[in-house]
């Protein structure tokens, strides 16, 4: 009987996977067929070959608007976006994280309660606002301002990761290496550091996701030359043609995707583990 059930849930799962991974097989398969095979053919159908043109042509000379060089541009303004915001929102996560924990204060609590409100507060709230600090510092339609958006309204995510992470490492080992003479960042680098390799990696992985597959944010800030990769997608999408290659728009979906796959192909496994680790924190 308990073998039936197995192979109940197991069976479900599977339909459950193969329905959602549908989507993924139509992109991939129709960004590998040319114009006169998507006409002729079936929606599911495997392609007759291996054929990468409406790649090369979705990376390099597709059209997204006015200009014709591609998703190229868009790609590296994201990735020289996104290094930089995931490793500082991450960063300043965990160093919020270890003060709310380890070296609590008069009223830490209460300014964690207020820090929540950024993970349930809509986005929409923040942009006009938003929009006119980054004119006053000077960062408007510039990638250092979408990095500085980023960061900002990631801040309350990584601290409450890593806020819940830390609760559950003894106070006992901050307490004999503060004896010993180490001082706040010594203590964060040498003892806290190399315990926290499950919640980075939930927190790098949460935060390369969100950032890198945002769309409101990019065409809210961006600049001409600034506009992150889910701009350019939406732009070669919409630009009218006299024959709608569908192929092309495929292709430049599934190279949008890739980054995204990639990170959770690699580190999936690593990302529940880091989720379940401090699930029961807090």
């Amino acid at each position: 009987m308990k073998n039936v059930h197995r192979f109940i849930i197991f069976g479900l799962l599977g339909v459950f996977a193969l329905f959602f991974l549908l989507p993924f097989y139509v992109m991939l398969v129709t960004s590998l067929k040319d114009m006169s095979e998507i006409r002729g053919g079936s929606l599911l159908a495997l392609p007759a070959g291996l054929n990468f043109e409406a790649w090369g042509k979705a990376w390099s000379n597709a059209c997204t608007g006015t200009d014709c060089n591609g998703l190229q541009p868009f790609f590296w303004n994201s990735m020289a976006m996104i290094v930089p915001a995931v490793a500082i929102s991450t960063t300043l996560g965990a160093l919020n994280g270890y003060v709310l924990t380890k070296w609590r204060f008069k009223g830490s609590e209460l300014l964690f309660s207020f820090m929540l409100f950024g993970v349930f507060m809509p986005l929409q709230v923040v942009l006009l606002p938003m929009s006119q600090v980054l004119g006053w510092v000077g960062l408007s339609d510039s990638i250092w301002g979408l990095i500085t958006v980023h960061v900002l309204m990631g801040l309350a995510s990584t601290t409450l990761f890593f806020r819940n992470y830390y609760i559950g490492l003894p106070d006992e080992l901050i307490k004999a290496a503060m004896l010993d003479g180490a001082g706040f960042f010594r203590i964060f680098v040498r003892i806290v550091l190399p315990l926290s390799t499950p919640i980075l990696v939930v927190t790098l992985i949460w935060q390369f996701t969100n950032i890198w597959n945002d769309f409101l944010f990019g065409v809210v800030f961006s600049g001409a030359d600034s506009k992150p990769i889910t701009v350019g997608l939406n732009n070669l999408a919409n630009t009218s043609s006299s024959v709608k290659e569908y192929n092309v728009d495929m292709a430049a979906a599934m190279i949008a995707a890739l980054p995204t796959l990639l990170v959770y192909v690699v580190a999936g496994k690593y990302f529940v583990r880091g989720l379940t680790a401090g699930a029961v924190k807090g």
